[in-house]
């Protein structure tokens, strides 16, 4: 590596990426467990495009949510594996500044996107266990587009300072970033100048979008709750509940690494870097892995289309 990378410089155009710094040995196994996860998570994730497209019955507010998360987990988990899968397999750490800040903007905005929809699929259900005959007059075509929308457009503007403050930072410390990925306090951290205001903005854009989203989640669900022990038959209660009880699984999986991996980083220096690494990859890869598992697979409706689309075929 040349001295350029390590010495004094401005702007460079290009940041080194190492990966996981310390556990470079085992970089092929990781890489193996990385690929896999985001193989069946690209294949689950289609999977549910496809079924819900080619399903009129499924045509219906839950499904539309399910497939925004769709979309959003598989541009997600794209974002960051190719390259981290390059730097395993062939050693290819460098990427442009430009690709860096790009990188790092989809990571974090399709984060917040991939939160709110968990939002507005916590409220779908709410509607739809709590009050049945009102879910389609509450919930319209219209309405769901509407909070599609402001899902998405959340996502992008509270995000926008990120690249924008990044960008405009000099850099004259090094440009070696020990990560798999361009994560927003990793490149900020080598700025040579005050980055309070950056850092500071980042702290409250995490507890302000997990804090609210998991308690507007959370007010669903007790809502949910409450109905489930109301329901007629045991049966019912157990089934419903098992769903929900699966639906927070995923929803913890992906905001308590998420967050864990956002507060270490700012006040856990006496963790090891490569726990702080791994984790971040953990809420971006785990979650996409398995939405379409619980989401869809367990869903007797998408399950059932998917049979018949099988069988169809076979005869």
């Amino acid at each position: 590596m040349s001295d350029s990378n390590t010495t004094n410089f401005t702007n460079p155009s290009t940041f080194i990426l190492l990966g996981i710094p310390g556990l470079e040995a085992s970089h092929v196994w990781i890489s193996i467990l990385f690929c896999t996860v985001y193989a069946i998570a690209i294949m689950g994730n289609f999977i549910i495009l496809f079924i819900v497209k080619t399903e009129p019955s499924l045509q219906e507010p839950m499904y539309y949510f399910l497939c925004m998360l769709a979309v959003t987990d598989l541009v997600l988990s794209t974002s960051i594996l190719p390259k981290t899968l390059s730097i395993f397999w062939f050693n290819s750490r460098e990427i442009g500044f430009s690709a860096c800040l790009t990188q790092m903007y989809f990571v974090h905005s399709l984060s917040v996107m991939e939160s709110g929809i968990w939002v507005a699929m916590a409220f779908d259900r709410y509607v739809a266990i709590c009050d049945p005959l009102r879910h389609f007059t509450i919930l319209t075509n219209s309405m769901v587009t509407k909070i599609g929308l402001a899902v998405v457009l959340r996502g992008i503007i509270l995000t926008l300072p990120y690249p924008l403050l990044a960008n405009q930072w000099p850099y004259c410390r090094t440009n070696i970033i020990p990560h798999t990925h361009c994560e927003y306090m990793s490149v900020v951290s080598l700025a040579c100048v005050d980055i309070h205001v950056g850092s500071y903005y980042g702290l409250f854009l995490a507890l302000f979008v997990t804090g609210l989203d998991v308690f507007l989640i959370g007010l669903s669900y007790t809502q949910i709750l409450r109905a489930i022990f109301h329901l007629p038959t045991k049966d019912a209660r157990l089934k419903t509940f098992g769903t929900c009880s699966a639906h927070l699984c995923v929803i913890l999986t992906f905001h308590i690494p998420g967050l864990f991996s956002f507060l270490t980083q700012r006040f856990g220096h006496n963790m090891p870097i490569q726990v702080h690494i791994l984790m971040a990859n953990v809420y971006l890869l785990v979650p996409p892995m398995l939405n379409p598992i619980i989401y869809g697979l367990r869903t007797k409706q998408i399950r059932d289309s998917l049979v018949r689309h099988f069988t169809h075929r076979s005869n």
